[in-house]
């Protein structure tokens, strides 16, 4: 196939001037033997269609709204362009929030398409899609769909917004304004996952998928049970890729062993993603731009019985430096304890009992983030009762596979739960102290360490992050840290520091609390 010439500055192609391509593009120019035409995502489609090997458009002229993208970002953008229904596989930390952003920020602005409806958890509508529509896009206005229905509606109808965020059920309480909105004709499902299951829920979302001119589905773990999990997915993406009946794709897909047992075929998991397409799926270790370990800082909401507990807390400390007495390393390490366990949502009363505090928010963030990993994670909290109560949050009806090591577990269970994790598939995660991290100990299965709350020892902290940064670690490793309060930013960013957190104690809690007067 001759070879397509791309001229940037006019934004225009060369192709072989024969009668077909006259008829293809009327509106073209001859210049000697070429045809010369427009360089746009039409004719790239078309071109593409025929065998012809040139760059998207997007490539090409796009000025990534003044970012700097990764390679991955760009590869994911055209993708995204070019198809009206695609999935992008990524994994957390490759970028592919800002990387659909774009890709709707180049479709409006050429106008081929209209508003974007992104559909995502409840706890990634703010700290997630609207923090990033915010850096990446802001000449765009977004808006969060979330609260009383009342509210949703007044956000829905503002007349200046072109990106409306949604939770996955929230679109209920939304579907029939959703479905007369003609100039919402983008949809992003965010953890396409969760509509895995052909419940009410999913059929609500394929009728809302439809008609929409670009359908995107959004998820790093499309099957996180089996391969049949694909089904509902691409009957709301790609409905003409699978079978009509679930039946069906379980049978195509799967064995039966038993009265309740079925088991994946040879082949299945191919067979599952190839019905996931058109798509594009980049790991951590694809985007070079990154550094071998990556930090993360994820900002999480208080609840309001955490804020008032917080607030209390830090009005008794200071009402005891008001009637003479001295902060102290004593008191002031008390104090920030205190207010580190109330931002965890577990803490110790007067006598020793723990007391849980609503903290759904955080605790939803951490559910998801070890979800969305594709290898094993470690979850470290400085205090037992809340690794004990964290663990409650991995069982239930969907539960993960995980392991508990506090000073309690004995020695010999511990070795064996650090053996399993690093040498078997059993445990997608070990949630533990982390002054249980021995010196020496490699847990390179796990590529994610993720901090329900910071800790006061700069030896501890670094001595558990250093599980995974090991010379057998294949893949790029990330730190995530959770926080919401004062005295969690200054605590990690003394650690960030590298600073003896003891040593700084009294300045810590006095800026903490002072930043916290207002809070």
């Amino acid at each position: 196939m001759p070879a397509v010439i791309v001229s940037k500055p006019n934004q225009a192609l060369a192709v072989p001037r024969t009668k077909g391509m006259i008829g293809l593009f009327p509106d073209g120019k001859p210049l000697e033997n070429l045809w010369v035409i427009k360089h746009g995502l039409a004719e790239y489609t078309l071109l593409r269609r025929l065998g012809f090997d040139l760059p998207n458009p997007i490539i090409c002229y796009y000025d990534w709204a003044g970012g700097t993208p990764f390679l991955t970002q760009k590869v994911t953008g055209s993708l995204l362009t070019a198809n009206p229904r695609a999935y992008v596989l990524n994994d957390m930390g490759t970028g592919k929030t800002r990387g659909a952003l774009w890709s709707w920020d180049y479709l409006r602005g050429n106008g081929y398409c209209g508003k974007l409806l992104v559909v995502c958890k409840l706890s990634n509508t703010d700290l997630v899609w609207g923090k990033e529509a915010f850096g990446a896009i802001p000449h765009h206005k977004a808006v969060v769909l979330t609260g009383s229905k009342k509210k949703r509606l007044e956000r829905l109808n503002d007349p200046e917004a072109e990106i409306f965020i949604v939770n996955h059920d929230g679109v209920k309480v939304l579907y029939e304004d959703l479905k007369q909105r003609k100039d919402i004709d983008v949809l992003c499902i965010d953890e396409l996952a969760t509509f895995r299951n052909p419940n009410p829920r999913s059929k609500l979302m394929v009728n809302l998928a439809q008609p929409m001119k670009f359908v995107w589905g959004m998820t790093g773990s499309p099957m996180p049970n089996d391969p049949v999990d694909v089904w509902m997915q691409c009957k709301i993406i790609t409905p003409h890729t699978v079978p009509r009946w679930r039946s069906h794709a379980r049978d195509i897909l799967m064995t039966k062993r038993g009265e309740y047992l079925w088991v994946p075929k040879e082949g299945a998991i191919e067979k599952a993603y190839s019905w996931m397409q058109p798509a594009v799926r980049f790991t951590m270790d694809d985007v070079q731009e990154l550094p071998e370990r990556v930090e993360r800082y994820i900002d999480v909401p208080l609840s309001q019985e955490q804020s008032d507990t917080y607030t209390k807390i830090k009005n008794d400390f200071l009402a005891t430096m008001d009637n003479g007495q001295k902060i102290n390393a004593v008191n002031a390490a008390a104090a920030m304890i205190k207010l580190l366990q109330v931002s965890g949502g577990y803490v110790y009363d007067d006598q020793k009992n723990v007391v849980k505090l609503e903290c759904d928010g955080r605790k939803q963030i951490l559910r998801d983030l070890v979800t969305s990993a594709s290898h094993k994670v470690l979850v470290f909290c400085p205090f037992r009762h809340m690794v004990e109560g964290l663990s409650e949050l991995f069982g239930g009806e969907d539960p993960i596979e995980h392991a508990v090591v506090h000073g309690d577990v004995h020695e010999k269970e511990r070795n064996q739960i650090f053996q399993d994790f690093q040498d078997t598939p059993k445990y997608k995660m070990i949630l533990a102290h982390p002054g249980c991290m021995a010196h020496g100990l490699t847990l390179t299965a796990a590529d994610t360490i993720i901090w329900y709350c910071p800790m006061a020892s700069l030896e501890l902290y670094e001595q558990a992050n250093a599980r995974i940064h090991r010379v057998s670690q294949v893949h790029r490793h990330q730190i995530i840290h959770l926080q919401a309060t004062p005295v969690e930013r200054k605590l990690y960013a003394l650690l960030r520091r590298k600073a003896k957190v003891q040593g700084e104690l009294l300045s810590l809690f006095a800026d903490a609390t002072a930043q916290a007067q207002g809070a």
